[in-house]
């Protein structure tokens, strides 16, 4: 008889969307519909609860294996100035299409390697930004920093211009596993740059781990979480390794896949790592996320405000988020939008004037219905249709997705709400797959998932 890892350890979407990527509607979207669900989300949302805006910044110097992220690897730093210089127009032709300032609550530059830009041109990039813009009375400013390269004098630049938070990646601590992955990442880094971070007045930082990577056993795990008890950061993110070779190609490729460690094996990992910061006096946090209670993620939890969308969870909801930079996906709560892939084509098309997107999506009113249950699962673990159950079309076979996961102690079905079991939380992509009509009506035409647990 399989386990229940085995049953449930499925390619599936990890729901930073809904619909997600693979059946966005690409044949009825068009740049016109998008920037009308710009407009229309940023008239309703800008004056009271503020925008949100993902920068990305794509330069690596070097390749690590485990990462699926959208990345172009150059040394050549005098790449920098001319791609600050394209984000800052396409900004501009997004404040050219309203009549008053963005206001800002919610700010995040990912990567890439946002820390491969120099101090100078960080600020650069933000002074830029805000020339046409507000903050936000309650704005949230965060950047992801690469410990090796991230120094005291950029912390202490992007603070000055508003950021309180920042997320080291540091994956594990062995060398045998950094070896693997092509990340050499010293402990004595990250203590330098979390350390930096507090002193200049830092209030949230967060370390991301990851497991399931090559070569990695429990040892690992325990011996990399009890490294980062000494630095105690604000949040941890505990990510479970995504081996996608099919999307990112030779980037993924550097090992071997007998050297990945499989189902109740990488179940282990995480459940051991789970524990290890409960001791510690973490908080679960959604999925993948720790956070002690001092974060304002736990409050948000707590109070039942914690949000999900492309920058992953997050405190501060906001109807409209917009993405600058080549690949970035913009959301306007009515519509979805992603920027086109290469930094060329990018950097051409924002200056022919042009928004660079180049696929995207508009919600039905269905979607919106979906959409909603699955955050409230992603966040709540918890969600009810009892006031929407005949705007769903075919709820019933839904529910009957559901029936099985009930016998398998997965979710508690009462009445027409759900929640799911704190034991079962490591299922949750599988439960919003449920939900998930489009997957169920056709899988996607290429393997584009990783595997759910």
């Amino acid at each position: 008889m399989k386990s229940l890892v085995q049953k449930y350890n499925i390619p599936g979407p990890r729901y930073t969307s809904y619909p997600t990527v693979p059946f966005w509607d690409k044949a009825t979207f068009t740049k016109e519909k998008w920037i009308q669900t710009f407009k229309n989300s940023f008239t309703e949302s800008n004056r009271t609860e503020g925008i949100s805006v993902y920068i990305h910044l794509p330069f690596c110097e070097s390749l690590c294996t485990f990462c699926a992220c959208h990345k172009h690897i150059t040394k050549r730093h005098e790449v920098e100035e001319e791609y600050i210089k394209t984000v800052l127009k396409e900004w501009q032709l997004y404040t050219n299409l309203v009549d008053e300032k963005p206001i800002i609550k919610e700010l995040h530059l990912g990567g890439g390697t946002p820390t491969f830009f120099s101090k100078e041109n960080l600020k650069f990039l933000i002074d830029g930004l805000l020339k046409y813009a507000k903050k936000h009375q309650a704005s949230e400013f965060s950047f992801e920093g690469h410990p090796n390269n991230t120094t005291k004098e950029q912390l202490q630049t992007l603070f000055d211009v508003g950021f309180t938070r920042v997320s080291f990646g540091v994956q594990d601590y062995n060398e045998k596993v950094q070896e693997a992955i092509h990340r050499i990442q010293p402990f004595e880094a990250v203590k330098n740059v979390t350390n930096w971070a507090r002193e200049i007045g830092y209030t949230s930082v967060s370390h991301d781990l990851i497991f399931g990577l090559p070569h990695q056993t429990k040892e690992n795990v325990i011996y990399s979480i009890n490294k980062t008890k000494e630095l105690q950061p604000d949040r941890i993110s505990f990510y479970s390794y995504a081996h996608v070779p099919w999307i990112k190609g030779v980037g993924q490729r550097g090992f071997n896949e007998k050297d990945l460690p499989k189902n109740e094996e990488k179940r282990e990992l995480y459940e051991i790592g789970k524990e290890l910061f409960y001791e510690l006096g973490y908080e679960e946090i959604g999925m993948d996320h720790f956070a002690l209670k001092t974060d304002s993620l736990y409050l948000a939890t707590i109070n039942k405000t914690l949000h999900r969308n492309f920058m992953g969870y997050t405190a501060n909801k906001t109807k409209l988020m917009i993405g600058l930079g080549m690949s970035a996906i913009s959301d306007s709560w009515y519509g979805f939008a992603q920027n086109v892939k290469t930094v060329k084509e990018y950097q051409q098309l924002v200056n022919l004037g042009e928004i660079p997107v180049f696929r995207g999506h508009v919600l039905s009113e269905e979607d919106k219905i979906i959409r909603k249950h699955i955050l409230n699962i992603m966040c709540n673990f918890y969600t009810s249709w009892e006031e929407e159950s005949t705007k769903i079309k075919n709820i019933d076979a839904h529910l009957s997705l559901l029936q099985e996961m009930q016998n398998d102690g997965l979710v508690i079905i009462e009445g027409a709400s759900l929640s799911v079991p704190d034991s079962a939380r490591a299922y949750v992509r599988n439960i919003c797959m449920a939900f998930d009509k489009k997957l169920q009506q056709k899988q996607p035409e290429t393997k584009l998932f990783s595997m759910t647990i």
